[in-house]
């Protein structure tokens, strides 16, 4: 979506008004059925007898103008999931065979799960041949087609990357780009999937905490923080969008993986951010009864005609970026709705502020069915243009593990356990809908992928970026160069920037002239594109980018507050303290910024109170600082933030912001600034209770045992303290003065602990002189040998160190820490060195009692005479420790030995 979307909405206002108000003075006809449109509640049969896909089709109810194509159905295809499209257009399948073959789902895990390529050998439209590219899969959900007959393949928890090296379309190698796809056992309405490659060239994926880019042949994977449930889009800005099952529509106006940057942030806004009112939005409008929902029983979900209220399974979200229906429709996002028998239309536009969305018709949807084993679960905007439906035409789609006692007895009524191995694909075209000719991307040179850029169908787009970096041809660097500085559309230059990135010969100037495009969205993409040359040594690109804090858009202040976090300390403090100045009222700068801070939120902190003028942007900067350094409980960041507080003649705003961050972050009565009464969720139920039509009342309980692959979880501790300090805060000082400081520090000194504290409820022994001094030596050990990998929180960081907090091996026995830090030790992250073969026993034991006692931790100090023994016990040993080894020990209470 490109900076014509901030045009669309005046357009579209005005232009749905006339069309619902001649909708409304006359009725007209849906082109599929012949069902007057809008449509009215249609009357069905009892039962729902599996239709032919030509009898399934008439059906369906559209917009005027609009009708449905068959392109493929059983046995050609049986049980789709999702489809994708290599270059040369032929559509690839992934068919979960063994999803709910009975309601007991008895033959769930057998490998009998596949991917098909389909193609339309004689153009009618229609696929005539199918070939088997992969077989043998358990509950296969998620695939990316790649070039030179290659796939990632989900398949939980393996990802796999299959190759068909002869050219039959059938995979002949099978190659574990990792075991970290989800889970296993995890319930299949809850596990990985999604294999999106966006823009920026990462392949993002939904309800993961990964994503990964494919790089000179090597797949490189990262942590993100785990979003949406099935499915993921982009549009043709690159803003990836998700949703879950009863929240239409989230976006990531700032990508996610910057908000995994800090553990201590207490808020992600700017990630997955719903689009609209929930009220509005999450409205659903089906033409026949839906009692066969999972949540049925539910007072609210059903109105009283037994229609769908709101959403319940809405998934798989596209944006609609072809060029062969019309144009009112382009960067609209569609959706699925399978429990419902419906597809919605949301228009996604920019209100000056941030993105918005509404349904694209009042009271009605984009396409509606009378059948209830209409199974929408995935959409694709594709190669020709038009619209695909991925329609698994299953009479059951709740799983098991979430089947009520309620939807059971229907199921069983109505007879939808049978029949099964059936599925359908549609196209959705309109009469003024043209058929194009097939792409062949994958024969055409990179000059001419060059040119496909510039197509006005997004896929043609995408395909040809990807295409080319895969390729890694630099022969079309300047080619690429002249289109990202000079292309006529905002799309092409987007799409070359990313490319040239993609290749790794983006340059500098190149930036720095898109740092001053007249395209929000280029300039938005070169702030992020700049981070490579923000180390503090290209002053150059620093400086172009630090301009665009003047930049009055906002979707360039969302990426610069993120894009901060990239450089040099002194840089970014300096310009996130005067981006929150400006700007602090707003949460998604104020979160994306904070997401760049760690281990730096004071300094930024002490900027903001230089500033003794109270205005709503500062005030609100100095509660979330405040509230993410006392989370991240830091003893001497926390101690700080008390002191500043109980610091005598400070401005009573600032007391009173600096202890509503405390607030914040201790779950005491007080709210984020920023933060609505309620994020997105949805125009659900109104009863969540146990009574008669309530979540927990008859028919909601489980239909089928059920046993959960996740462990106990941890219980709330909203009674007892939730942080521990070293020594007691200054804010005990408040207390004394009384007034409404005083009382608020009070319930706050409830809530932390601290050696010698009267009445804690689990004392902890206070370090001696000599310890404190061991302590205090051992953070500067820390901070110098181990705060690089495991960083200032302890927290550590992706792929490279373990968190220290509460670890196993950090709080163990003395001897054990000792042993990890004289010898190292081979994890599951990596390789920790023998970092204490360098030490002296002193320094040993004051790190180790820093790590130990830092963070809230309480576990017992370490003595230079622990050291000493230790190292005579183990002796020569020169190889790392192993989890198992210091496991076998702790179990023996052997830890002294070897």
């Amino acid at each position: 979506m490109g900076d014509a979307a901030r045009l669309r909405p005046r357009r579209r206002a005005w232009r749905l008004a006339i069309v619902l108000t001649i909708v409304s003075l006359a009725t007209v006809v849906s082109s599929q059925s012949g069902a007057p449109w809008p449509p009215a509640l249609q009357t069905v049969t009892e039962n729902s007898p599996a239709l032919s896909p030509e009898a399934e089709m008439k059906t369906f109810v559209l917009p005027p103008g609009y009708r449905v194509e068959l392109v493929a159905s059983e046995p050609m295809v049986e049980e789709p999931v999702a489809i994708d499209w290599d270059a040369s257009g032929r559509m690839w399948v992934v068919e979960m065979l063994g999803y709910m073959q009975d309601m007991a789902s008895t033959r769930e895990r057998d490998p009998i799960g596949r991917i098909s390529v389909l193609e339309d050998t004689d153009r009618d439209g229609r696929m005539d041949k199918k070939t088997v590219f992969l077989d043998g899969l358990v509950l296969p959900r998620a695939l990316k087609v790649l070039d030179a007959g290659g796939a990632l393949v989900g398949e939980p928890p393996h990802l796999w990357l299959a190759r068909d090296t002869n050219g039959d379309l059938k995979a002949d190698t099978k190659e574990l780009v990792c075991d970290c796809y989800g889970t296993a056992m995890a319930n299949v309405e809850h596990n990985a999937n999604s294999l999106l490659w966006a823009q920026d060239n990462w392949i993002h994926t939904s309800e993961h905490d990964t994503y990964l880019r494919l790089k000179r042949g090597k797949f490189e994977i990262r942590k993100s923080l785990a979003r949406g449930q099935w499915g993921a889009t982009q549009d043709d800005a690159g803003r990836v969008y998700r949703n879950n099952n009863s929240s239409a529509l989230h976006v990531d106006v700032v990508p996610t993986p910057y908000y995994a940057r800090n553990p201590s942030l207490l808020r992600t806004r700017g990630s997955f951010e719903f689009l609209g009112d929930p009220a509005e939005l999450n409205a659903t409008f089906p033409v026949r009864p839906n009692r066969g929902v999972n949540r049925g029983y539910i007072t609210g979900q059903l109105r009283a005609d037994g229609t769908l209220a709101t959403y319940t399974a809405v998934c798989a979200p596209t944006v609609y970026r072809g060029d062969r229906l019309p144009a009112d429709v382009l960067g609209d996002v569609f959706l699925a709705e399978p429990s419902g028998n419906l597809i919605s239309r949301v228009i996604v536009f920019d209100d000056g502020t941030r993105l918005r969305g509404r349904k694209a018709y009042a009271n009605t949807e984009f396409l509606t069915s009378t059948d209830e084993r209409f199974r929408p679960v995935y959409l694709s905007s594709a190669p020709d243009g038009t619209l695909y439906v991925v329609d698994m035409y299953h009479g059951v789609i709740q799983h098991t593990g979430f089947i009520t006692e309620y939807l059971r007895d229907h199921i069983t009524s109505k007879k939808l356990e049978a029949p099964t191995r059936v599925g359908r694909i549609f196209r959705i075209v309109h009469d003024s809908t043209r058929r194009d000719e097939p792409p062949a991307l994958a024969t055409e040179s990179s000059a001419r992928l060059v040119e496909r850029l510039a197509h006005p169908n997004g896929w043609w787009r995408d395909t040809a970026q990807q295409l080319l970096v895969q390729r890694g041809d630099t022969a079309v660097v300047g080619a690429l160069t002249k289109l990202a500085e000079a292309a006529t559309d905002t799309r092409t230059r987007l799409h070359a920037l990313w490319t040239l990135d993609g290749l790794d010969t983006l340059e500098p100037a190149t930036v720095i002239k898109g740092l001053d495009d007249r395209s929000r969205d280029v300039r938005a993409a070169s702030v992020r594109l700049a981070e490579r040359w923000l180390d503090g040594r290209h002053a150059d690109v620093q400086s172009a980018v630090l301009a665009r804090l003047d930049d009055t858009d906002w979707a360039v202040r969302h990426q610069l507050a993120a894009t901060l976090g990239a450089m040099p300390a002194a840089a970014r403090e300096q310009a996130a303290a005067t981006l929150l100045d400006r700007h602090g009222t707003d949460p998604i700068t104020m979160d994306a910024t904070l997401s760049g801070l760690r281990g730096s939120e004071a300094n930024v902190l002490n900027r903001v109170l230089a500033s003794p003028t109270q205005t709503p942007a500062r005030d609100a900067a100095v509660v979330m600082l405040a509230a993410t350094i006392v989370r991240g409980a830091q003893n001497s960041q926390v101690q700080g933030v008390f002191s500043l507080a109980a610091e005598k003649g400070r401005a009573e705003w600032q007391q009173s912001a600096l202890l509503r961050g405390a607030e914040v972050a201790l779950q005491l009565e007080a709210t984020m600034p920023g933060s609505p009464a309620s994020r997105a969720g949805g125009a659900g139920p109104a009863a969540e209770g146990t009574g008669v039509g309530q979540r927990g009342g008859p028919g909601g309980a489980p239909a089928f045992p059920v046993q959960s692959a996740a462990g106990p979880t941890a219980a709330g501790r909203a009674d007892g303290p939730l942080l521990r300090l070293n020594s007691e805060p200054a804010l005990s000082a408040l207390v004394g003065g009384g007034g409404v400081a005083g009382d608020r520090a009070s319930a706050l000194l409830a809530r932390i602990e601290w050696p010698g504290k009267p009445g804690a409820a689990a004392p902890v022994t206070p370090l001696t002189v000599a310890e404190q001094r061991r302590f205090d030596e051992g953070q500067r050990i820390y901070q110098s040998l181990c705060q690089p990998c495991h960083q200032p929180d302890g927290l550590g960081q992706d792929r490279i160190a373990p968190s220290l907090l509460g670890a196993r091996w950090t709080i163990a026995a003395p001897s054990v820490s000792v042993r990890i830090l004289l010898n190292g030790k081979d994890g599951t992250v990596g390789l920790m060195p023998p970092l204490g073969a360098s030490l002296t026993d002193e320094q040993i034991a004051a790190v180790l009692t820093y790590i130990r006692r830092e963070w809230g931790q309480a576990a017992s100090p370490v003595t230079p005479a622990t050291v000493k023994d230790t190292r005579t016990q183990i002796g020569g040993r020169s190889r790392p420790w192993t989890d198992n080894e210091l496991l076998a020990l702790v179990n023996s209470g052997r830890e002294g030995r070897r």
